[in-house]
């Protein structure tokens, strides 16, 4: 997705970019057989992405215009709120991972400069803590031409049914959409390693082998919308936000876009893309004037653009590649399943972890496939992404370990002689690995920090305060150089940076928690709820979960009070012969000041809070007390100093 191209997707253009598709697959094999594809070269290289970050520690949609003050290597994604940075490829020797730290470093304080000038900063995490559904909305979709076709080529093929996630952890997720925006919500550090046609195969099996242990120690995405699930949440996530197919459709056998794999490679790279073209259709097309054929013939090198576009709109954790360096044709192998963060330091750590893991590994075990179930592998991957350090891992000879216990005992040693193999300086292999080690032994990786912070913290503040304190800890943790994430101190409430930021909007700190009625239910109902929950609204919503009425305890207590004091346990009377049909609502965007004039106004105790017109939370008059004492405190912290 990094070419700026210009979409087409009328069924001729669509016709012709599947001709140019076809015959960049005939171009390949033909390169391959003949020899063409770089050998006896190992380069390395990594994509970083990361949040941009403003007020109250929410994402800045100020994309577009950072990326006017830093230009390349610098380039969009699909939010507004996202950048990417591509790092040079580099020999995998010397000082390699020692170069890509310090690049990555000068690269992002050029970013963390340019973005303080919008009023701005960034973040390295996988998913940010603060992130809120309304964030999303089409507003802060990347304003280039392939996006909007992203967009739409994904509604076209769902049928413009909406996008659904349902993600279990700890807490539970359920969350519609209308767009491709979700994908936004994830950030990842990418990492490349080139292989040569020869050793594709076992090198590609192997990177899937040791997917699941290297995830395990790289967690660090636990949340999203506030909610704790996965130790890598992207991995659910990033799935079901681009998944094509139809809930209707569930007696075929068919498979997301974005996806682990479902079998060892056998033969060649072919494979992979043979695969793909035949299981995925094309989702964006463009105009491609080469002919990837009529340039071999040529004596040519063909780019094969067609190739690279249907690659990049398949998803695979392990994705192969093809591009054309210093004039020679090569294939790389790149990782997708890190995610950004939470330093640099830890994410190059777990760069050479990768990489030294596939290829130490491929030369111990030779042929995986004869070692390990495939299933198994795929089941690696999902247990480290959905438990971290805790997730138990099969592993050569029918063994289950814990995934500490095959990190410390087998891979890391097995990388670091991978690493020492291509002469990696043993200072910088001990500094990368040993970040590893140490997180591993000490169990905190990026996800169990923030966990941590946020358990430290319960009771403390607002949700949205804690969220704040964490997301504002890690950024000055990261700007600060304090070390990898295993060193790390527990985030404060008042890393936050006081309540005033996180009072921005109602979504902030409405109540989600809710207790309703459907009209048709007995007054009684309402008294209970009012009486055992001690509470004085209650909400009354259809079964599409759509607000019809609201009930406050005034009338309740006019009804008692007509009733002569109690309210009879024969009385059958339904809830909407006392509801208010039309009650004062606002949306979870609305801003705090906006909300109390509604209420003054109105002359109303609470506000019932609506997204796309599904009731989703309430804001009362009590969620505006720690606003009051707060405003009152610094009031009397100013008279006092006077």
């Amino acid at each position: 997705m990094g070419q700026d191209l210009v979409p087409e997707q009328h069924p001729d253009s669509v016709r012709s970019f599947t001709r140019a598709l076809l015959r960049d697959l005939q171009a390949l094999e033909r390169m391959l057989d003949s020899g063409m594809i770089e050998s006896g070269v190992r380069r390395v290289g990594a994509e970083q992405e990361f949040f941009l970050v403003g007020k109250g520690w929410r994402a800045s949609p100020k994309g577009v215009e950072v990326l006017e003050r830093l230009g390349d290597p610098f380039t969009p994604e699909l939010a507004r709120f996202n950048l990417e940075v591509n790092l040079e490829p580099r020999l995998l020797e010397g000082d390699a991972f020692r170069q890509m730290e310090d690049e990555l470093d000068v690269l992002l304080a050029r970013a963390r400069e340019a973005a303080r000038e919008e009023g701005a900063d960034i973040c390295l995490t996988g998913i940010l803590p603060t992130l809120q559904k309304s964030d999303l909305s089409l507003d802060n979709i990347t304003p280039k031409a392939r996006y909007h076709a992203l967009n739409d080529a994904l509604n076209r093929m769902r049928g413009g049914d909406v996008y659904r996630l349902r993600i279990e952890g700890t807490d539970e997720l359920l969350v519609e959409h209308d767009s491709v925006m979700l994908e936004s919500c994830n950030t990842s550090a990418q990492v490349h390693l080139q292989v040569s046609a020869e050793e594709f195969v076992p090198y590609y099996n192997m990177a899937q082998a040791i997917t699941g242990p290297v995830l395990a120690a790289c967690v660090n995405s636990p949340m999203l919308f506030g909610k704790r699930l996965w130790a890598e949440t992207r991995i659910a996530l990033f799935q079901q936000s681009l998944d094509t197919r139809s809930g209707t459709l569930h007696l075929r056998d068919m498979s997301p876009r974005v996806r682990f794999g479902d079998r060892w490679i056998e033969d060649s790279v072919v494979d992979l893309f043979q695969e793909d073209i035949a299981r995925f259709r094309v989702l964006l097309a463009t105009q491609v004037d080469e002919d990837s054929l009529a340039v071999l013939d040529e004596g040519g090198i063909p780019k094969l653009r067609a190739l690279q576009l249907h690659n990049s709109t398949v998803y695979r954790w392990n994705r192969p590649c093809y591009g054309i360096s210093e004039g020679k044709p090569h294939l790389r192998i790149e990782c997708r399943v890190l995610p950004s963060g939470p330093t640099v330091l830890d994410e190059v750590a777990n760069a050479a972890f990768w990489i030294g893991a596939v290829i130490g590994a491929a030369e111990e075990y030779g042929d995986i496939t004869a070692e390990l179930d495939f299933d198994d592998v795929r089941s690696n991957c999902a247990a480290a992404a959905k438990l971290g350090l805790k997730a138990a891992m099969h592993w050569v000879g029918g063994n289950t370990v814990s995934a500490p216990d095959l990190i410390l005992g087998t891979l890391l040693p097995v990388a670091r002689r991978g690493l020492g193999r291509y002469g990696v300086r043993p200072e910088d292999i001990d500094r990368y690995l040993g970040v590893i080690r140490d997180r591993v032994q000490n169990g905190q990786t990026g996800a169990t920090w923030t966990l941590r912070s946020l358990s430290h913290m319960r009771g403390q503040g607002t949700r949205s305060e804690r969220l704040a304190a964490v997301t504002a800890a890690s950024m000055r943790l990261q700007r600060d150089n304090h070390g990898p994430v295993h060193e790390w101190p527990l985030a404060k409430l008042e890393d936050a940076g006081g309540w005033k930021v996180n009072y921005l909007r109602v979504e902030q700190y409405m109540t989600t928690h809710l207790f309703t009625v459907h009209e048709d239910e007995l007054v009684q109902m309402v008294a209970f709820l009012m009486d055992r929950k001690q509470i004085r609204h209650v909400l009354v919503e259809d079964d599409d979960h759509r607000l019809v009425g609201l009930v406050a305890y005034r009338s309740v207590l006019r009804l008692v009070s007509q009733s002569g004091g109690v309210i009879d346990a024969d009385d059958e009377r339904p809830v909407k012969e006392i509801m208010d049909r039309d009650p004062v609502t606002v949306t979870p965007e609305t801003t705090t000041l906006k909300a109390i004039e509604l209420m003054r106004d109105h002359k109303v105790a609470c506000l019932p809070v609506l997204d796309h017109g599904k009731l989703v939370g309430i804001v009362s008059e009590r969620d505006f007390m720690p606003i009051a004492y707060q405003l009152l405190e610094d009031r009397l912290r100013d008279e006092e100093g006077d």
